[in-house]
């Protein structure tokens, strides 16, 4: 474990970029040989807004990770957070406590905000107007929410006391387990639901992107699924009735532009309708 975090606290931006491409590669390859949804789309046209995004949080990410470095810093220098007030553990408990408690407040808290907030939800919803979901979809979000989804993790680090290594392993994990989860992929159900006990996986997270409340509104996890659970958030859904998107935001050909979506924050709200009671559960 000692040589684990040893090397995330130094890993180099090379190797962040081997995860990011190495993963996106690796499930773009799969769901070609298991498709959950066989998608009668250029996949290459598909992915070039998505990966737009995924560029541009790249970008903010770089440009403010002295932030998370400054903080990471301060915390372990003056020994502030929960993980310094909790009595000495060893490292392995130390580090799986840390990855939770950044999980907990990086993604499901920030997730569950952005879609209880009308404004964040307005600026989510350029990553819930794809109605092609599929591994590049897990990096399509707008530049705004990137910096809000990087200020929840900077005060996620700030409260938990994390060090770089812990930061650095979370943010590697949760790259990747958000490219699984948003990958089109088709796993046997019993292996699909028992993953989903203990991570979030594909047919789990697939439910978040139904068009209509309440699964809208479900199943906000990222790595751990667990949080979902305890806070009365998961909800199951047949994988085979899925229809992605948001009904109220439907037009597929203006959600594949990059200009419409950059746009996307300042439209009018407008509120996901609800199910009929025949399809809830």
């Amino acid at each position: 474990m000692e040589m684990i975090m040893k090397y995330f606290e130094t890993i180099p931006s090379l190797h962040r970029s081997l995860i990011l491409v190495g993963g996106l590669t690796l499930f773009w390859v799969v769901e070609g040989s298991l498709p959950l949804m066989k998608f009668n789309y250029k996949k290459w046209k598909h992915a070039l807004p998505n990966l737009f995004f995924t560029g541009t949080t790249i970008v903010i990410n770089f440009l403010l990770a002295f932030l998370l470095l400054s903080t990471s810093d301060w915390v372990i220098s003056n020994e502030f957070g929960l993980l310094h007030w909790l009595p000495e553990m060893p490292l392995w408990l130390e580090v799986t406590l840390g990855l939770m408690l950044l999980d907990l407040v990086g993604a499901y808290l920030a997730h569950w905000t952005e879609h209880k907030v009308k404004p964040l939800w307005m600026i989510h919803l350029v990553h819930h107007s794809d109605h092609k979901v599929d591994t590049t979809t897990a990096n399509r979000h707008h530049p705004l929410e990137s910096f809000i989804r990087f200020g929840f993790t900077l005060f996620g680090v700030f409260i938990i006391g994390a060090n770089m290594g812990i930061v650095m392993l979370y943010q590697s994990l949760s790259l990747v387990l958000t490219q699984f989860n948003h990958a089109n992929i088709k796993l046997p159900k019993k292996l699909d639901l028992f993953l989903s006990y203990f991570i979030v996986s594909p047919d789990m997270h697939k439910t978040h992107h139904h068009y209509r409340l309440p699964y809208t509104d479900a199943n906000f996890g990222n790595i751990f699924s667990f949080w979902d659970r305890l806070f009365g958030t998961y909800l199951p859904f047949d994988r085979e009735k899925l229809v992605y998107g948001v009904d109220v935001f439907f037009d597929e050909e203006a959600n594949g532009k990059i200009k419409t979506l950059l746009k996307q924050p300042f439209q009018t709200y407008s509120k996901p309708t609800l199910a009929p009671e025949t399809e809830i559960k």
